[in-house]
């Protein structure tokens, strides 16, 4: 990524934003200017010690990559994206059952905290923009980005805009089931409970006796024909592979993006998805369905662009410096 710390004295100090993309395992930080990213970093979000910590980690880690901004630029905009229920218009985060936080006015609190313009998003929106915008749904004006990590949600741009229905678009990972394993939505057999990274892994140690670390190491399991890995890594495919055919369905978006930790599965999970898209459609043309580029940093990305966004910069010429930038490993 491009590392620009040179000044123009007939323009002054160049503009930059802060993104923050928070989970609830780590707060994801970067200082980025016009031409990429400047500065970055990660914190832990420390969620187990209640949603007054987590909060409190934003509001730290916040002035870190302020203070990261170098003295050639001067920053203009902070972006942030948060998992869970989120209300983008009300800068709200209605419900993040894995921070802790309900109702909480996140954009307000960071605008008092900071003086700067706020950007606000979900972290999956945020990271389907990116992706929409640099990566591997570029120029796809309907599309549906699909992120399989520790959960599992949606993102949907019909007609080049990102649909939000006040927070609720793309919860696929909630309802749709009367039983089966619990859910934290308060829900039973909801498709996170078996299709996530997470999910893999529990339901493979539930069933074998065996600790594993994470979703990786039950597909390696499969790939070594052991048969309890494999009828649980099949099981996750086929309800994901239902998930994205109803999506199709609802709304005949004929591209697919697959995010979050499980796409660096690849053909072991890309393929028979496609398959078993394939087989579950009828008068729908096949979609799509192709790996996202920006893998990890998608979320990082999105959020740099709802800094920029609340900025009141124009977007045109930063899209497209950071399009080789976001692409370009590490």
């Amino acid at each position: 990524m491009p590392v620009s710390d040179t000044v123009d004295p007939a323009r002054g100090p160049r503009p930059a934003v802060v993104a923050l993309d928070v989970g609830g395992t780590f707060v994801k930080w970067l200082v980025a200017d016009e031409r990429g990213v400047l500065r970055q970093g990660s914190v832990e979000t420390r969620a187990a010690a209640g949603p007054d910590s987590a909060f409190a980690v934003v509001l730290d880690t916040v002035d870190t990559a302020l203070s990261a901004v170098p003295a050639t630029h001067r920053p203009v905009g902070v972006g942030v994206a948060v998992p869970g229920t989120v209300d983008e218009r009300r800068g709200v985060c209605v419900h993040s059952e894995n921070l802790g936080w309900r109702d909480l006015p996140v954009a307000q609190r960071l605008r008092e905290h900071t003086g700067l313009a706020v950007g606000f998003g979900h972290d999956v929106r945020s990271g389907a923009t990116a992706e929409a915008r640099l990566g591997a749904g570029r120029e796809v004006p309907d599309q549906v980005y699909v992120s399989v990590g520790t959960g599992l949600a949606a993102a949907l741009s019909l007609d080049g805009r990102m649909v939000s229905s006040g927070g609720y678009a793309g919860e696929i990972g909630h309802g749709g089931a009367l039983d089966g394993a619990p859910c934290v939505c308060g829900g039973r057999g909801c498709a996170e409970t078996v299709a996530s990274a997470a999910a893999i892994a529990r339901r493979y140690t539930a069933a074998s006796g065996v600790a594993v670390d994470g979703a990786r190491d039950v597909l390696a399991r499969a790939r070594a024909g052991e048969d309890v890995a494999r009828r649980v890594w099949d099981d996750a495919v086929e309800v994901l592979s239902s998930v994205v055919a109803d999506l199709v369905r609802v709304t005949g978006v004929p591209h697919v993006v697959i995010g979050g930790g499980l796409v660096h599965a690849g053909e072991d999970l890309l393929g028979p998805l496609r398959e078993q898209v394939r087989a579950r459609l009828t008068v729908h043309p096949d979609p799509r369905i192709v790996p996202a580029a920006l893998g990890g940093t998608a979320g990082s990305w999105g959020a740099a662009l709802l800094g920029w966004e609340a900025s009141g910069a124009d977007l045109g010429p930063i899209v497209a410096a950071y399009g080789d930038a976001a692409r370009r490993p590490a």
